[in-house]
């Protein structure tokens, strides 16, 4: 199979691997089936990480580990399988304190690392080296089980490679401080003594809110990174293309600058933009990975500064459809506006869904919608269908579509709400709703009529022509 690039015009969908029916990667075969057959090349996911409270997975107990609820059911061990002793080698750099950090939080009813004993949270050798005496049992245990995932995944994707499905991963910029990463390697992170931060992160106030956002995750110290050649970035970089074909950088504008809160405030008002080696560390990962294809998400309050960041490296930004109906002509998201080095979405997963976003909307705005579409008189699926196509026909290299707009669902099948916990990152789909009549051939014909690449069923993908 080729390997992605964007001088062609792919079509994808947007789901995460828990919104499959029975929430695991079980489903997954049956999943890429379905894709091949209306002839979408990429799937796009969320972090496969271990989310750290409630089910968001940008929030993460680590910057690698994959969420172990991901499978139904594990074999027993077998320490001795070469290819597992060989996986926790190759990956010992961050899977030993992975394994480290989830037995101590056993140990300690849960309680973040800088809550444990002195000796524990200050990773005193002799006491670590006890723990892994006394509990290798349980530490191993904890290995097998992201060999495991690391293993089924390989296998998912080679299936989705003979398919011509492509990959396409997401991370969060910043790290829980409750992680194993920053356990680990407290030098790397803004803390005091007390492996407390200094500064955290967030955004400031702006149209959506008053506060801003205070996201309470550590502030990197740059410099510091900077000094021994953002090793722990590679590092994690390396095993993301271990998984995907390409990655989405969330939050990309912290790598021109990031907003610093003091640690005692409790909103983000208090608190000043300072600069970051975004273009060091972008560099490094160009040279290092060999060109790795990388995504920048780029929504928002985005300066010319983080624009130019992104265009001297040729990053591919992003569109977002619900976002291009106001008067403003320069709106990058407005159908026209969007470049063909562009990711083009119908809506993300922090949006509502696109019939539940446009039933939300005033009969004024729902009127200037339509007008805009050209498909005036018309009803919601109309609507609906219109937005679709423009995403598809938009000169984005890639048009993504999440499943609940192709299933025409509303406000109930929406994943996330930025800001809240209730009710997000629950949905899941039927495979009834898959079934439902001429849906696989609606998607096939909106990637053909819009010149999408797109995989015939057993077709070798590497005599795949642009269409």
């Amino acid at each position: 199979m080729q390997a992605f690039n964007f001088q062609q015009r792919h079509a994808g969908v947007l789901l995460h691997p828990t919104s499959l029916p029975s929430h695991t990667l079980n489903d997954a075969y049956r999943w890429l089936d379905f894709m091949a057959q209306c002839g979408l090349s990429v799937w796009q996911v969320l972090p496969l990480s271990v989310p750290q409270n409630g089910l968001s997975p940008y929030q993460s107990a680590s910057a690698f580990a994959i969420n172990p609820t991901l499978l139904a059911s594990y074999p027993e061990v077998d320490e001795h399988e070469v290819n597992f002793q060989q996986f926790c080698l190759q990956q010992s750099h961050w899977l030993d304190n992975y394994a480290l950090y989830l037995v101590l939080k056993n140990d300690f009813d849960q309680k973040p690392w800088y809550q444990w004993p002195t000796r524990y949270k200050g990773r005193d050798r002799q006491a670590l080296e006890a723990v892994q005496r006394v509990q290798q049992k349980q530490l191993v245990a904890i290995q097998w089980q992201q060999y495991q995932l690391y293993d089924a995944w390989q296998s998912i994707r080679h299936y989705a490679h003979e398919r011509g499905i492509h990959f396409f991963g997401d991370i969060s910029i910043f790290v829980a401080h409750d992680s194993a990463d920053v356990w680990a390697d407290q030098q790397h992170y803004q803390l005091d003594n007390e492996g407390m931060p200094t500064v955290v992160t967030g955004v400031p106030p702006d149209y959506f809110s008053e506060t801003g956002q205070r996201w309470g995750s550590p502030h990197y110290d740059w410099e510091k990174m900077a000094a021994d050649g953002f090793s722990w970035w590679l590092a994690r970089m390396r095993y993301q293309f271990e998984w995907f074909d390409l990655v989405r950088i969330d939050h990309f504008r912290g790598l021109e600058a990031v907003w610093e809160i003091d640690a005692g405030s409790d909103t983000a008002i208090k608190g000043k933009w300072k600069k970051t080696p975004g273009r060091a560390l972008l560099t490094v990962l160009q040279e290092e990975l060999d060109a790795p294809l990388l995504v920048a998400e780029d929504l928002g309050m985005i300066t010319p500064e983080v624009t130019a960041l992104k265009n001297d490296f040729q990053l591919p930004g992003m569109s977002v459809l619900q976002f291009a109906f106001d008067a403003f002509e320069d709106n990058p998201h407005k159908p026209k506006n969007i470049k063909a080095n562009c990711v083009a979405y119908s809506g993300t997963h922090d949006n509502d869904t696109t019939l539940g976003w446009y039933r939300s909307l005033d009969a004024d705005t729902q009127h200037y919608v339509q007008e805009s579409l050209g498909i005036l008189p018309s009803d919601e699926n109309a609507v609906l269908d219109a937005i679709l196509a423009a995403v598809m026909q938009s000169q984005a290299a890639l048009s993504i579509i999440p499943l609940q707009d192709f299933l025409a669902l509303g406000s109930e099948a929406r994943m996330n709400t930025p800001g809240e916990q209730e009710g997000c990152w629950q949905w899941t789909f039927q495979w009834q709703q898959l079934e439902q009549a001429h849906l696989t051939t609606a998607i096939s014909r909106m990637i053909k009529e819009s010149r999408r690449v797109t995989i015939a069923w057993g077709e070798d993908p590497a005599h795949q022509d642009d269409k």
